[in-house]
């Protein structure tokens, strides 16, 4: 089964929480905080493996959680890092946010990798808070939490020649003849419901790789028919061989089709009629294909070369794939991937997240919530004491508890931060 797009969760490995220990060895005059740091969780990262043709691996498995560190341990030893989880996937995959539909990764060559999900740091142990004032303190942080996400994986065939056509027009029966490629070939519409991959070689060895994509309809660009799953592998195609059927075996015009399916084409991707077009008269062989040819070059306005064939009886198509080999040599290969597209960093200006915001629930509880407070509640121990009154002091310096009298909290009102409640006191 070929499958070319999948909803994914991520979850980035948690850090090791920091350890409050002192020092308790045998002769040694003096003792001291001698907690280590946790180590950090691991990364999600995805990499490429040209082995690979579809997302199937991903269809099966949609939750994907990474190590968590390890926690750090006495006599100052920090805890080890996690190894990173690394999920391969094919080359040509691009990958998405679901929340904010950006693209965060646009993975092409084999071996390139991506950093989806950052795993956390890990927790600082208490030999990290001593100070000359506090020269024992009882204070150490849980581990940070790793990044979660909701992410889009979408494939998009890599091949240097996509075939379009509307379905039965004979884009199958080409492939087959030209490559070692055997795609299902059958005379009804929508025999072909996934991109089938060919590499094609001419008789000067020059070789190319040609993708057969699912047949196209009117109303493509708005998903009906086969929709987007046809159109998005289009995108990566360096030349376009339109094929059509120009003995008409349907009833349908060769000259319409070939509009219909450049609006199609246009609608989906203003660029994709940039490229360069290559039409194939296909059928040939059947009766009023000349005169159709004859009526379709007085009817064509543009000057894309034009060459009849007829891949049952493999007539025409060695002069087919020299030119479409000669229109390859003169066409550069893929750009660069979205993260690697510039040599230069660029800063773009980011809204700064409010660090927290009060509402009031029904019972009349006031409840606390951002991401930077929920993260620093995370990585408070609540067990000991000076980390309780150490994450009280971090809420004041936000200004939370002004907030909460400004809200109209009262001595005794209930406070609540993710599960936990707490008594405001004035």
């Amino acid at each position: 089964m070929f499958v070319d797009q999948v909803k994914v969760y991520v979850k980035a490995g948690d850090g090791g929480n920091g350890l409050a220990s002192f020092r308790r060895e045998k002769y040694v005059p003096f003792g001291g905080p001698s907690g280590g740091d946790g180590g950090n969780g691991a990364d999600i990262i995805f990499e490429v493996d040209e082995g690979l043709n579809t997302l199937m691996d991903f269809r099966y498995q949609r939750h994907f959680k990474a190590k968590r560190g390890e926690n750090g341990m006495s006599k100052g030893q920090h805890g080890r890092n996690a190894e990173p989880l690394i999920l391969m996937v094919p080359p040509g995959t691009t990958i998405r946010d679901e929340a904010t539909n950006q693209v965060v990764a646009d993975l092409i060559e084999h071996g390139q990798q991506a950093l989806i999900a950052k795993g956390g740091r890990g927790g600082r142990g208490n030999i990290r808070f001593a100070t000359a004032r506090n020269p024992a303190p009882e204070i150490a942080e849980n581990g940070e939490p790793g990044i979660e996400r909701d992410i889009i994986i979408e494939l998009k065939v890599i091949a240097d020649v996509g075939l379009v056509g509307f379905p039965s027009v004979g884009k199958s029966t080409l492939l087959s003849v030209v490559s070692a490629a055997r795609p299902k070939i059958a005379d009804y519409h929508f025999t072909t419901l996934a991109p089938n991959l060919g590499v094609v070689e001419t008789d000067d060895q020059r070789s190319f790789v040609m993708a057969d994509l699912p047949g196209l309809i009117e109303g493509a660009h708005e998903g009906i028919g086969l929709g987007h799953q046809f159109l998005r592998h289009v995108e990566r195609t360096r030349v376009i061989v339109h094929v059509l059927d120009m003995a008409a075996t349907e009833g349908r015009d060769p000259f319409e089709d070939f509009q219909a399916i450049n609006e199609e084409l246009g609608a989906y991707d203003q660029t994709l009629l940039d490229r360069p077009q290559i039409i194939v008269a296909n059928k040939m062989d059947m009766p009023d294909a000349v005169e159709q040819l004859e009526l379709f070059k007085e009817q064509l306005q543009d000057e894309h070369p034009i060459f009849p064939i007829s891949a049952v009886t493999r007539e025409g198509l060695r002069d087919l794939l020299f030119a479409i080999a000669d229109q390859l040599a003169q066409i550069p290969k893929l750009q660069k991937p979205v993260e690697e597209a510039s040599e230069h960093v660029v800063y773009k200006h980011q809204k700064e997240e409010v660090p927290f915001q009060i509402t009031r629930d029904s019972d009349g509880a006031y409840v606390i919530f951002g991401k930077k407070i929920e993260k620093l509640f995370k990585m408070t121990d609540l067990t000991r004491d000076e980390s309780v009154q150490r994450f009280s002091r971090q809420m004041r310096s936000m200004g939370i508890d002004q907030a909460l009298r400004e809200r109209g909290a009262k001595d005794g009102d209930t406070v609540r931060l993710l599960e936990y409640e707490f008594e405001f006191i004035e």
